[in-house]
């Protein structure tokens, strides 16, 4: 099985949100130009996971063009969206078990912070975002799986999506969109 995993994108269809991503996240992609950019890599996902700071709903539109969406709240995500979607969950697919969460803070030591937040759940994986830096490690028997973000071109060294692999074990593989 094959799952996306896409986090960070603070795309806004307009207004102050909007001019506010171009200008501190250095974003140039607009809903249409980043669906054309993870075309060729979702196109067969069975599921996508979004790890949070979608910052307008129209996201979570485009992104079931691919698949069934699992999401969170992240951050910078304003209230309508921290209304709709939960700020962790957890799901199953295939046979294994994952955990989805935004995160916060500073980049040292956020897998830690994520994991702790999930206490007593016996997880495969946990999917998380925030730092806007790719990372796959295996920590305390869990792969901690952070995409990077796919449109930020001011933090991160590159843009970035992940693919997760379902098979006989999870693995993560991170993809470059520049």
């Amino acid at each position: 099985m094959k799952i996306g995993v896409i986090s960070d994108t603070h795309l806004a269809p307009g207004g102050i949100r909007k001019v506010a991503s171009k200008i501190f996240q250095k974003v140039s992609e607009d809903l249409d130009s980043l669906q054309l950019l993870l075309q060729p890599h979702f196109q067969d996902a069975q599921a996508i996971i979004h790890c949070g700071d979608l910052v307008d709903l129209s996201m979570l539109e485009m992104l079931k063009e691919f698949g069934e969406v699992y999401a969170v709240a992240g951050n910078m995500d304003p209230a309508m969206i921290k209304d709709t979607l939960p700020s962790t969950r957890i799901v199953e697919l295939a046979k294994f078990r994952i955990g989805i969460i935004h995160g916060w803070g500073a980049p040292d030591g956020l897998s830690v912070r994520v994991r702790q937040k999930f206490p007593g759940e016996k997880l495969d994986c946990i999917c998380f975002g925030h730092s806007h830096t790719p990372y796959a490690k295996l920590e305390s028997g869990i792969l901690m799986f952070n995409p990077g973000s796919a449109t930020d071109r001011r933090f991160a060294p590159k843009r970035t999506i992940g693919i997760l692999h379902l098979d006989d074990r999870i693995w993560g593989e991170h993809l470059e969109l520049d």
